[in-house]
């Protein structure tokens, strides 16, 4: 599975769209503002920011939540490293990456540090621990020793890729969460929010992002 890569398309807008999933890569409204919506402000960051802070992610893609989350560390005052993990079962290519990245000059500052020293699963920085896990993440994730503070849930569509949003794999992300610690995503699908509540996390639909009426936030409790 490490060794599959991500198959994409190129919309009229240069937004790279998964040719396994049939799913954009983010939103086609705004990406940054999405990523900010969904998974900062959904796990009540950067207000809950603390030195050795752990951000875990299913579904890596062009590494723009990474990138929102690192500026925003970075921004608010953080001075030691952000840890992050991310699961990826079909890396994108660093070109791949560079060229989607593109869409958000915002965001450029970082978005050249992290390239520079990006070694296709991992990155170290000053302010940053990045590994990316690659794989299926029903088996990578049971055997990650970590936990993390805030999840950031963003496989492709629950419709078109069910399996990274399955009961087990929800418990799992439970199972590596601390508690009182915080999960976000876009989706409010039903079988979703169920999994995070079987799990053990207290889950609330909350306004979505452009077009999504709803979003989930949930609380490890």
């Amino acid at each position: 599975m490490a060794d599959q890569r991500a198959e994409l398309t190129w919309t009229e807008d240069r937004i790279p769209v998964s040719d396994r999933f049939d799913d954009p890569y983010y939103s086609l409204q705004n990406g940054l503002e999405e990523t900010r919506h969904v998974f900062l402000a959904g796990n009540d960051l950067p207000t809950r920011f603390a030195p050795g802070f752990r951000i875990a992610e299913l579904g890596f893609g062009t590494g723009l939540n990474l990138l929102t989350a690192w500026s925003a560390w970075e921004l608010s005052g953080q001075t030691t490293p952000l840890r992050f993990t991310s699961f990826e079962a079909y890396p994108m290519a660093s070109t791949d990456m560079s060229r989607a990245l593109i869409a958000f000059p915002e965001l450029a500052p970082w978005v050249g540090r992290f390239l520079d020293a990006w070694s296709g699963n991992s990155c170290t920085l000053d302010t940053l621990r990045l590994e990316v896990v690659q794989g299926d993440a029903r088996q990578t994730l049971p055997r990650w020793s970590g936990v993390a503070d805030a999840w950031f849930l963003d496989g492709f569509s629950p419709a078109k890729n069910p399996e990274l949003w399955g009961e087990e794999l929800m418990q799992q992300v439970a199972d590596h969460t601390v508690l009182g610690g915080t999960a976000a995503t876009y989706t409010a699908a039903g079988f979703v929010r169920r999994g995070l509540a079987d799990a053990g996390f207290s889950v609330t639909r909350s306004p979505g992002f452009g077009r999504k009426r709803h979003m989930s936030r949930a609380v490890r409790e």
